[in-house]
C-alpha cells in the first residue's frame, strides 16, 4: 500500500536518504528543512519540498495535510555545542518535536517515527548500551532528545497514534555535511585531510565509537513505518561489531587518502561521553538488521563523494551562547 510520508530534515543527511528510499518504493514524500544542517542538492527529485522551520507549527499543520506517516529526522544534533549553545540546540531539538507532534495529531497521522539519539544513554557502567537501560543524558542535546521521547510517547498514547523511537548512532556516508566545524567527526577529518591539513582530536583520542554506514540504516528505518511489532518500542539502529577509537578513525581515513598523519590534540570537550556503543540485538530480532558495510568501505564511499564535491572551508554558522574558559578553542578561535 502506497502512503504519503512526511520527513522533517529532508535536505539533511539521514532525511534525504530516507526520502529517496521511500520514493523508490512508490510512496509520496513531503519534506521540510530549515537548511541549518543540510544541502539543497540532497533533496531528491520527486519530493514535495518546503524550506521551512519545524518550529513553525502553523506551517507544519498546513504542509503535513494528508500525511499518514511522519519521520521526525530534523534536529540540531550538536551534542558538544549544546553545552555552549543550549538555547539554539534546545529549541531546534525539543521545540521542533513539540511542533511536529501538534501538527501530526491535528492531521490524524497513522504513525509517528521519532529519530532519537544514542546521547540519551549518557555515561553508563555497562557497554554496549541496551534499550532497557535507564537514560542518563549528560548534555543539553541529550536532555532534549530524551524529553522529546517522553513527549512523543505521552501525546501519541493520548491521541491513539502509533509511535516508535529509533536510536540511530554515528551514521556516516555521502551527503553528510562536511563543512560544519561543530559535528560529524569523520566528515571533518576527511575535509581537513583533503585540504592537506591535520585532523584535530579532542582529548587522548581514545574515545570509543561504532560507526554506521547510511545504507545499513535504511532497511530498518523503512520498516519502522509499517511493521506492527515495533509500535511503542525504542530500538537502537546501528552496528555493534566494529568498535574503534577516534585515533583509529583518523588512521583509517589517512590510510585511504595516503595522508601523512600527525594529529593535533586539544583538551577534551566538556561532558563528552568516552565510551558510546549500542547493542544491535533488538534490531536484529525485530527488524532483521544486518551490517553489510565495514568502517573502511563506508569511509571510502564517503571520501569519494566529498572529493567529487570538493573540499570546503568550514563555516561557523552557529553562534556560541556561552564563551568562557571551558569553551573549546577550536570554536572560539575557529581553528578548523
Amino acid at each position: 500500500m502506497k502512503e504519503k510520508i512526511f520527513i522533517s530534515g529532508v535536505a539533511g543527511f539521514l532525511g534525504s536518504h530516507l526520502a529517496e528510499r521511500m520514493l523508490s518504493r512508490g510512496h509520496e514524500v513531503i519534506g521540510c528543512d530549515s537548511m541549518i544542517g543540510g544541502y539543497l542538492d540532497n533533496v531528491s527529485e520527486g519530493v514535495e519540498f518546503h524550506q521551512a522551520d519545524c518550529i513553525d507549527v502553523s506551517k507544519m499543520k498546513e504542509i503535513m495535510k494528508g500525511a499518514t506517516v511522519v519521520y521526525h529526522c530534523a534536529a540540531a544534533p550538536y551534542e558538544g555545542l549544546s553545552v555552549f549553545s543550549p538555547t539554539l540546540v534546545g529549541e531546534n531539538t525539543y521545540g521542533t518535536t513539540n511542533s511536529l507532534l501538534a501538527a501530526a495529531i491535528s492531521n490524524k497521522v497513522r504513525r509517528f517515527v521519532f529519530t532519537s539519539s544514542m546521547a540519551r544513554y549518557g555515561d553508563q557502567e555497562k557497554h554496549p548500551f541496551t534499550e532497557d537501560m535507564t537514560p542518563k543524558p549528560q548534555d543539553p542535546y541529550a536532555v532534549a532528545k530524551y524529553a522529546s521521547e517522553l513527549t512523543v510517547t505521552m501525546l501519541c498514547k493520548l491521541n491513539d497514534i502509533e509511535y516508535v523511537h529509533a536510536v540511530p548512532h554515528n551514521i556516516i556516508g555521502p551527503r553528510q555535511k562536511y563543512d560544519d566545524p561543530y559535528r560529524n567527526v569523520a566528515s571533518i577529518m576527511i575535509n581537513l585531510m583533503l585540504q592537506g591539513r591535520q585532523p584535530i582530536i579532542y582529548g587522548t583520542g581514545e574515545q570509543q565509537r561504532c560507526f554506521s554506514f547510511i545504507q545499513d540504516t535504511l532497511d530498518p528505518l523503512e520498516k519502522l513505518a509499517f511493521e506492527k511489532n515495533v509500535i511503542g518500542e525504542i530500538i537502537n539502529i546501528g552496528p555493534d561489531e566494529e568498535t574503534v577509537s577516534i585515533n583509529t578513525l583518523a588512521k583509517t581515513i589517512a590510510k585511504l587518502l595516503d595522508f601523512k598523519l600527525e594529529p593535533i590534540y586539544v583538551p577534551d570537550r566538556p561532558l563528552e561521553v568516552k565510551v558510546a556503543t549500542c547493542s544491535a540485538d533488538k534490531a536484529r530480532k525485530l527488524l532483521d538488521y544486518k551490517t553489510t558495510y565495514s568502517l573502511e568501505k563506508g569511509l571510502y564511499e564517503m571520501i569519494e563523494w566529498i572529493k567529487k564535491r570538493g573540499a570546503k572551508p568550514f563555516t561557523y554558522h552557529l553562534d556560541l551562547e556561552i564563551i568562557n574558559d571551558k569553551t573549546p578553542r577550536t570554536w572560539k578561535e575557529r581553528l578548523f
